[in-house]
């Protein structure tokens, strides 16, 4: 077994996000990154909203940023899992997308959050573009 890599920092998102193919950077409202290819969002930071709050305080969360995911199954599994901070609200049901406040972005390894945005990537490039990335990265497709 390897040795886990070391926690993951809000930095990331942004370096990860912009190390897949095809990636631009778009301010998005108050200036929050949204990341997309083909224009098409994968991952952004959200603005505070009334659907993401501190249960004690009910202050909204100002630091919600937003992963797509390839599936429903993928997303109940994110969620679900406790050893993992990914959160969803009523918003989004239906969204395949998880929340993930930045505050918490440090109980992820960096190979996770890897994992989380180059899935996130893949569930919203082309067909032909995920082939590519899934081809140079040694997948095989039959697999």
């Amino acid at each position: 077994m390897g040795h886990r890599s070391r926690q993951a920092r809000v930095a990331d998102i942004r370096d990860i996000a912009m190390s897949m193919p095809h990636v631009t950077e778009l301010p998005g409202s108050q200036g929050k990154p949204v990341f997309q290819v083909g224009g098409r969002s994968f991952v952004f930071f959200r603005n505070p909203r009334p659907d993401a709050v501190d249960p004690d305080t009910g202050e909204r969360y100002p630091d919600v940023v937003v992963f797509w995911t390839p599936s429903e199954a993928d997303k109940q599994a994110l969620i679900q899992d406790d050893d993992l901070p990914f959160f969803t609200t009523p918003h989004f049901d239906g969204h395949l997308s998880v929340l993930l406040r930045a505050s918490r972005v440090g109980e992820l390894s960096l190979r996770e959050l890897t994992e989380i945005i180059q899935d996130a990537w893949l569930s919203r490039a082309s067909g032909a573009r995920a082939r590519n990335w899934l081809a140079a990265q040694g997948f095989d497709e039959s697999t």
